[in-house]
């Protein structure tokens, strides 16, 4: 249990102070209302904090570029800037020889930083600039640009760059890779691309995106995922136990190149979700249940039993999912060949699967995106918001790695 911090007994008496006079939500929260008023003026004394400073710091009240010239006050400039409480109109304090840079608000900065952490937020959850122009009007009175809108969430561009370049652990136990489909406007037209999602699991059980690429225009093949690969190789990616993908066209060829030691695992919730694809609404459920001996049996052996028996109850309804599971035999067998304990986190995909859901949720509200560093922006600042919520391992973790630490003795890392 946390404990409660006692308040400052002056700065309760000073609010008690301050809220004699008022009585309504509106004389607090209103245009003129209290916490616009103390807003401007902490701030204002806030910068008048920080002239004082800068003058004292200034060796005999001289200015530094000139030895001769003394600096000193020099009056007030009118400032508008946008807070979170609406417009607020400051008196700038001013220095005679043009040499103070304040902090809290920077020369030719229109916003508190609280603002565009609000815009930056709502677009990350899938709002147009023009959603978050309306909003932030309806909610603050705030009357920002569209324009200027799209500049605050552009200046995030650099972070994309920095994050998708950004050093990796050496070992990750666990990669899946899964794909999202969004609209991009190419030469006039708008086109269907693919955006891969590469999610690892580390040592710690923690869900880590370690990037986002945008496939092709044609279908993605041994050369897109050596690219992939290259990437997170040179970011300091070295080994990786078991890669769970879905079919990935060429993955399997690229990965045993650069990782000839990974074990590549096709995702059985996809491969379960095809499956479904050819079932009526009333047999699902039943469907769904008859699948599972397959996926869930101690051996090959008794897999490939449970598969006959599916076969023969659903092949004269359904033919074409034991022809699927059939087709992708050779990439669904090797998950027996682990324990109980590493199966459960590799076809228990919830990890990629909430993440992907998420970001589906983010891209339904979109039409087509202007350009790929579209994609990318949106993408990142909704992984920020999904990704404040992993703070717990992936379920059974600690027995899955005892597991990892016995099938993969030599490449296992020892503390």
């Amino acid at each position: 249990m946390k404990k409660q911090r006692h308040s400052d007994p002056k700065v309760e008496q000073l609010l008690d102070e301050l809220m004699q006079d008022y009585k309504s939500p509106e004389q607090i929260l209103g245009e003129e209302g209290l916490i616009k008023q103390l807003s401007k003026r902490l701030i204002e004394r806030a910068l008048q904090a920080e002239l004082a400073n800068h003058l004292q710091n200034t060796p005999k009240g001289e200015s530094p570029s000139s030895s001769k010239s003394v600096n000193s006050r020099n009056g007030y400039f009118a400032k508008t800037i946008q807070t979170e409480q609406g417009a607020c109109y400051l008196q700038i304090p001013r220095d005679r020889l043009s040499e103070f840079e304040p902090i809290i608000v920077p020369k030719g900065q229109r916003r508190l930083a609280g603002l565009d952490d609000k815009i930056l937020a709502l677009y990350a959850r899938g709002n147009s600039t023009r959603d978050i122009q309306a909003q932030l009007e309806e909610l603050y009175g705030i009357e920002l640009s569209p324009t200027l809108i799209s500049q605050v969430t552009d200046a995030v561009a650099d972070e994309v760059r920095q994050w998708q370049t950004r050093p990796l652990d050496t070992l990750y136990p666990i990669l899946f890779l899964d794909a999202l489909y969004v609209k991009i406007r190419q030469e006039g037209r708008v086109k269907s691309r693919a955006v891969y999602v590469v999610l690892a699991i580390n040592l710690d059980g923690h869900k880590e995106v370690l990037g986002l690429w945008i496939g092709p225009q044609e279908r993605e093949g041994v050369k897109f995922w050596l690219q992939v690969l290259t990437d997170l190789k040179n970011r300091g990616l070295q080994d990786v136990f078991i890669a769970c993908v879905d079919g990935l066209t060429g993955f399997p060829e690229a990965i045993e190149t650069l990782y000839p030691q990974t074990r590549v695992q096709l995702c059985i919730v996809h491969l379960i979700r095809n499956s479904l694809k050819y079932v009526s609404w009333k047999h699902r459920k039943e469907v769904a249940a008859d699948l599972k001996p397959i996926y869930q049996a101690a051996t090959v052996c008794e897999a490939e039993d449970a598969l006959t028996r599916f076969a023969d109850k659903y092949d004269q309804l359904y033919p074409t999912i034991s022809q699927i599971w059939l087709r992708h035999w050779e990439r669904v067998i090797p998950l027996f060949d682990y324990p109980p304990d590493i199966r459960k986190a590799i076809y228990t995909t919830n990890a990629i699967e909430s993440v992907n859901r998420s970001l589906r949720k983010v891209l339904k509200t979109k039409g087509a995106f202007p350009d790929e560093t579209s994609v990318f922006k949106l993408l990142y600042l909704a992984l920020n918001n999904i990704s404040k919520k992993w703070t717990m391992p992936i379920r059974d973790w600690k027995a899955a790695l005892a597991r990892f630490a016995i099938e993969f003795p030599e490449r296992f890392p020892i503390d």
